[in-house]
């Protein structure tokens, strides 16, 4: 029996290793902050206008990690990120256009080291895409309106969706309610 549960754990550590070593290459001394952004951040910001940037302009705008998870479909590391412990009531805007994306209302512990959450604000807001990175299918999800790389999506979340958004904090900017 012992040998079956190692066999099911073996998927999840090399998943796990692989997302740590592609972490690895984005910029580690890069600090992010819970704190409240001095940018402007407004809940009333839905335009669906896509926003374009050549790769230079990105990356002026953007922290590397930003511009890395974001541009280049990078992962951060597990428990070693901003918002995966973060408990403050407010709300996620993508890093890159300041879209409002998700609510602390339905952020959840997920277990996994990544901020987790069941739903989105709009779905509209979200694009699902295809990936076949690391040797497994998953979808990713991006923004609908710079579609920068947030995370990925899985069914293995709490009701009322059954949805797990698992998302990462360098692709987001986090708002506190007043």
């Amino acid at each position: 029996m012992k040998r079956y549960l190692y066999l099911l754990a073996l998927p999840f550590l090399a998943v796990s290793f692989m997302a740590c070593m592609q972490a690895k290459n984005s910029n580690q001394d890069q600090e992010y902050t819970t704190e409240p952004t001095q940018e402007k951040l407004s809940l009333s910001d839905t335009d669906l206008k896509k926003v374009v940037k050549s790769d230079a302009e990105w990356k002026k705008e953007l922290t590397a990690d930003q511009y890395h998870i974001l541009r280049e479909k990078g992962t951060e590391y597990p428990f070693r990120n901003a918002f995966h412990d973060n408990h403050k009531k407010g709300n996620y805007f993508c890093a890159g256009c300041k879209l409002p994306l998700f609510s602390s209302k339905t952020k959840f512990e997920s277990g996994t080291g990544w901020p987790s959450f069941y739903d989105v604000l709009d779905k509209n807001r979200i694009k699902e895409v295809v990936d076949k990175s690391l040797g497994m299918v998953r979808g990713e999800i991006v923004c609908a309106r710079c579609e920068g790389h947030l995370g990925h999506l899985f069914d293995d979340g709490p009701s009322p969706t059954g949805l797990r958004y698992c998302m990462n904090s360098g692709a987001m900017l986090f708002q506190e309610s007043k």
